[in-house]
């Protein structure tokens, strides 16, 4: 494989007459070429596309089919000293039956040929006129030009560089069916799934096209290359548009215009490593299954032959955890609310709390959590005064933070409690000797602790419970205090990133407030980010940013979802992170955050060793009865040393 293991694969549909199978073999060869310029490991064409699809009863003519061995030939030839990977369609006659075949070609060889398993006879198609199943083959190898090549429906192409890196490939109709080959493959091991395919053009069919190969990549975890066949086809009954995609585990990278003459080609860089991660993850995928059913053919890596420095063809998305489209971001957004909603509103049903207690302190986190407060008990039809909202300057607070936070709370209806903690922290350093003057870890902790404090006492003295705010990001960090903001009767945050909880207020904001409590809440998404524990500025302005302390939120958040979400290692989230966010930042920066990210997120597994309850929202979790289970005292060592190393190879890239 290349470079952290990324595989470039493509789809193409070429111009081709039909029944002309010289002419379409020097169409193909050009394909051919320009997929080898754009250093293509893995090259799938349309379905029968030597001959063409609509050849008809042309298929049982002698001269069609010698014509189409032939151009196999010349097509086998023409990869001769090359790497690349070649998937071309036509038709085979065995023993007295003729198949509808895939053909797999590397270095002028002809590795295997893979016939058909479902031969459709419904509506348009007319192929068992022609074609027999792949079941129906009497034998497991034909001679080529006197050379033994294996045919049948259980080939599985499998790396002589790797046994992890296999390919197989399915026709056509095979993917329509209730039980597609593909699913069998991958289940096999098989993590690049091809498709030569034909698939007519109809009116609302390119969308259930669409549907299907983006769901059988997400079923089978694997990539899915489908390639159809162009306008060349006969029109006589229908007409074909050409229609490529490529899919990879749920995800569309590509896709190709329909309704073109002219030849086009597309292509994907795909993550093995990461399709792998995933498959070990879901216990119930099992890669392996049934392997001992399917035939191995080897197949040289095509990515051992590429020159360095090949670059990446795919988006590396920079917030990762954001939908970019605006309308599926607010469809995010809602369906966030509406699962902290109902979680918590369970568990006030199941305690019978007569209170919801939260701390608003004017920041993005409490603010969320406060709204999903007042939803809950608004959909359990009680009042949002029953939701207590207490809010608690200390030396950090500022007036801008005070103000949002006691507006919104009057805006919403809760019940406000203000409760000033400077006196109660001052008499505590009194009694653990502490200086006040010096700002250090014990007296930003000693004012977190107390709020939590008076929010558990409150609870007790209500009857309520205390909803908690940390989030997602800041667990993976640990930027919580142990015991104090850490901790909560039922946390409704711990599943959501920093990076999506200003979107998700703005759609509260924007669909769900009225045009008071929105203008505090625009302002609460305007504030930077800050636990507000040292003194502000002598203009009343926050110091204590937590991003020039840390880092960029959007950048551990790419740092947490590469390594939980695809496995990623230092050097492989390095090498994402400087694709995804391109100049926007040094690589030595990078390199500094993700040290930050590894030592952070190693030593501080303590804290989310003993979370409260609260529920998952997305696919990355670090619930310790759930998403990620990791011994507190684990070491960092090896994950650090790869960042030392990158750190010293830009150090040294620099000097030169």
């Amino acid at each position: 494989m290349y470079k952290h293991g990324f595989a470039r694969v493509a789809a193409a549909s070429p111009e081709l007459r039909v029944a002309d199978c010289p002419y379409n073999a020097d169409r193909i060869l050009d394909v051919i070429r320009q997929a080898a310029e754009r250093q293509v490991e893995y090259l799938v064409l349309p379905e029968l596309c030597l001959t063409g699809y609509t050849c008809a009863d042309l298929f049982l003519q002698r001269q069609l089919l010698d014509g189409a061995l032939e151009a196999l030939r010349r097509i086998a030839e023409g990869t001769a000293g090359q790497r690349l990977i070649v998937i071309v369609g036509l038709p085979v006659d065995i023993k007295g039956r003729l198949f509808n075949c895939a053909a797999v070609l590397q270095n002028g060889r002809i590795l295997g040929l893979v016939p058909k398993t479902c031969i459709p006879g419904y509506s348009e198609f007319y192929e068992p006129r022609w074609f027999a199943a792949a079941e129906e083959l009497e034998t497991d190898e034909l001679l080529i030009g006197g050379v033994p090549v294996p045919v049948g429906n259980d080939l599985m192409f499998v790396s002589e560089e790797n046994d992890n890196l296999a390919f197989g490939v399915e026709i056509c109709e095979d993917l329509w069916v209730p039980a597609p080959p593909s699913s069998l493959l991958a289940q096999a091991g098989a993590v690049l799934l091809f498709n030569p395919s034909a698939s007519n053009e109809l009116v609302g069919k390119a969308d259930y096209r669409r549907q299907l190969v983006s769901g059988q990549s997400a079923s089978c975890v694997a990539a899915y290359v489908y390639a159809a066949s162009n306008t060349g086809e006969s029109t006589t009954d229908v007409v074909f548009g050409g229609h490529s995609l490529i899919a990879e585990n749920g995800q569309m990278l590509a896709e190709s215009e329909r309704f073109t003459h002219e030849s086009r080609l597309i292509e994907a860089d795909i993550d093995i490593p990461r399709l792998q991660y995933s498959r070990m993850v879901m216990g119930t995928f099992r890669a392996g299954r049934g392997s001992r059913g399917y035939r191995t053919v080897r197949f040289c890596d095509p990515a051992c032959a590429l020159p360095a420095g090949r670059k990446l063809a795919r988006k590396i998305d920079p917030s990762p955890f954001v939908p970019g489209n605006p309308q599926v971001r607010d469809e995010r957004c809602q369906e966030i609310l509406a699962i902290q909603t109902s979680g918590l509103m369970k568990r006030v049903r199941h305690i019978g709390s007569k209170q919801l207690v939260i701390g608003i302190s004017g920041g993005l986190d409490s603010t969320l959590a406060f709204l999903v407060a007042v939803r809950a008990m608004q959909r359990l039809g009680r009042p949002a005064s029953d939701v207590l909202a207490v809010t608690m300057p200390g030396f950090g607070t500022t007036n801008r933070t005070y103000d949002n936070a006691v507006g919104l709370i009057k805006a919403l209806g809760a019940t406000l409690r203000v409760v000033d903690i400077k006196a109660a922290c001052l008499q505590h350093f009194a009694d653990i000797g502490h200086d006040p003057e010096q700002h250090d870890l014990t007296y930003e902790n000693v004012q977190a602790r107390e709020r939590t404090q008076i929010l558990m006492d409150l609870a007790n003295k209500n009857g309520g419970i205390v909803v908690g705010t940390g989030d997602l990001s800041e667990l993976a960090l640990g930027w919580c205090t142990y015991n104090g903001d850490h901790m909560s009767m039922y946390g409704v945050n711990g599943g959501i990133p920093k990076t999506l909880i200003q979107y998700v207020v703005k759609w509260y904001a924007d669909h769900e407030a009225d045009e008071t409590a929105r203008g505090y809440l625009e302002s609460i998404i305007a504030t930077g980010i800050s636990p507000e524990l040292l003194p502000p500025s002598p203009t009343g302005e926050i110091v204590q940013l937590t991003e020039d302390i840390l880092g960029p939120y959007v950048v551990h958040d790419f740092f947490l979802y590469h390594m939980l979400r695809t496995g990623a290692g230092p050097s492989k989230i390095l090498y994402l992170a400087e694709e995804a966010f391109g100049q926007g930042y040094a690589r030595e920066q990078l390199i500094g955050w993700l040290k930050v990210f590894y030592t952070r997120f190693f030593t501080q597994q303590f804290k989310r060793s003993c979370l409260p309850d609260g529920p998952k929202v997305g696919t990355v979790s670090l619930s310790p009865r759930g998403d990620w289970r990791m011994p507190s005292d684990a070491s960092a060592a090896l994950w650090l040393r790869e960042v030392e190393e990158l750190s010293g190879a830009a150090a040294s890239d620099a000097a030169r």
